[in-house]
């Protein structure tokens, strides 16, 4: 705190969620940059910004001393917060036992005090996206805020979309006694068959259900995990499938086709032929690591680093996403490296703010500096895609929030260290 006070004065330290920042770059994302501006922030929110504009009387005026204003940036899947230490099951809550629990709602596993959200923060990530995980829907997927005492604070969307991991081929099998091998392809599609007919029944067991809910009469009994799936089968609320495969996303693609329900694609890493098809459907997609092996011993070596440019070029519509929680605070670098293999750097900015809020369906609310938004915003000392940009100060709906984490803590103590 006491660098905060020495670096921005003591009036940032007693501000609420009314201020003016003078003298800052902002970046607005949508809208080229504007340098020596000014921005006024009044109950959370942005009244106004540029150049000249008129100022309020009653706000705290905090000297930006020439940084750089951004969004807040947008981690459009991660688990952070819902798990502590993974190789320790008792402190996480990200998967759960049966096929299919789509009642079950990841904001209510988020643990506010994890340490894991500090860390993230500092990196300028002020918004994450939490799923669930475990059978073929694995239950809701929430948008939350990196800042608050409660879950219900923190949560913006508490059912934002439906998790869901289409079945697939899987070949490969894992022994601890005698390694890794091969299934039977035979076996394994029989397997994949039945798991495909096991959803497609579900679908019809939850319009079934919704038929009787029409029909009403006194008798009804309402059912919580049918019940959560209606949004889904009504298309108000889209199923964010797992497809990690070209194979996968084409069938994922034709299953929600055949069944009519919206689908955001998650953790493509194999695109091929059928990113013509994700663009001419108008699929959003949400990729995964970039700084990441190939999936394949014969895969191009860029394979990871050069999709996010070949995304761009078919006219797909993607954000990133960590898929993680001790690399969520990657997040940023994660765009970066796609730069360095062809995407546009204002692209790759716009894949962790406005793109990832307008695939979320949040875009009046987060995601650009605009008239209106929520003031989600962080200050740097340069661009929050370099790995030597530093964050220096971050507001959450308006409000300050602290930059110290357990990092920080650990590099003071040494530093006293005689």
């Amino acid at each position: 705190m006491k660098k905060l006070a020495a670096l921005f004065g003591a009036a940032l330290i007693a501000a609420d969620d009314n201020f003016i920042l003078r003298n800052v770059t902002i970046h607005p994302v949508t809208a080229p940059a504007i340098p020596a501006a000014t921005i006024v922030v009044l109950n959370g929110k942005i009244v106004d910004f540029g150049a000249k504009i008129a100022l309020p009387k009653n706000a705290k005026a905090i000297d930006g001393k020439g940084l750089h204003l951004y969004p807040g940036l947008i981690d459009s899947a991660s688990n952070v917060g819902m798990s502590e230490v993974s190789s320790v099951r008792e402190t996480s809550d990200t998967i759960e036992l049966g096929d299919f629990n789509p009642q079950l709602r990841a904001v209510s596993s988020v643990n506010p005090s994890s340490d894991h959200i500090p860390v993230t923060r500092g990196n300028g990530i002020t918004t994450s996206v939490m799923y669930p995980g475990g059978g073929i829907i694995g239950g809701q997927v929430a948008l939350m805020h990196l800042d608050g005492w409660t879950w219900e604070e923190m949560a913006i969307e508490k059912n934002l979309a439906m998790q869901m991991r289409f079945p697939s081929i899987a070949t490969s099998t894992f022994s601890r006694s005698f390694g890794s091998g091969r299934a039977p392809y035979a076996e394994s599609k029989r397997r994949y068959e039945e798991r495909v007919k096991l959803t497609s029944d579900f679908f019809e067991e939850v319009r079934a259900y919704k038929q009787r809910k029409a029909a009403g009469g006194a008798n009804f009994q309402p059912e919580r995990r049918l019940e959560a799936m209606l949004p889904v089968v009504d298309g108000k609320q889209p199923l964010m499938v797992f497809a990690t495969r070209e194979r996968a996303a084409r069938e994922a693609m034709a299953f929600a086709a055949k069944e009519k329900v919206k689908i955001i694609l998650a953790g493509l890493r194999d695109s091929g032929p059928v990113l013509k098809e994700i663009a001419d459907k108008k699929i959003p997609v949400i990729l995964g690591e970039t700084l990441d092996l190939p999936l394949e011993e014969d895969s191009a070596y860029d394979e990871a680093y050069a999709l996010p440019a070949e995304l761009h070029k078919a006219g797909v519509t993607f954000a990133f996403g960590t898929f993680s929680v001790q690399f969520a605070r990657n997040l940023p670098f994660q765009a970066a490296a796609g730069v360095a293999f062809g995407l546009p750097h204002d692209e790759a900015l716009k894949a962790i703010t406005i793109n990832a809020a307008k695939i979320w369906g949040v875009d009046d609310r987060i995601g650009s500096i605009e008239k209106g938004k929520w003031a989600d915003l962080i200050l740097t000392d340069g661009d929050p895609l370099e790995g030597r940009s530093q964050v220096k100060q971050m507001w959450v709906q308006g409000k300050p929030v602290s930059l110290e984490t357990r990092h920080t803590k650990l590099y003071e103590q040494y530093m006293k260290r005689q």
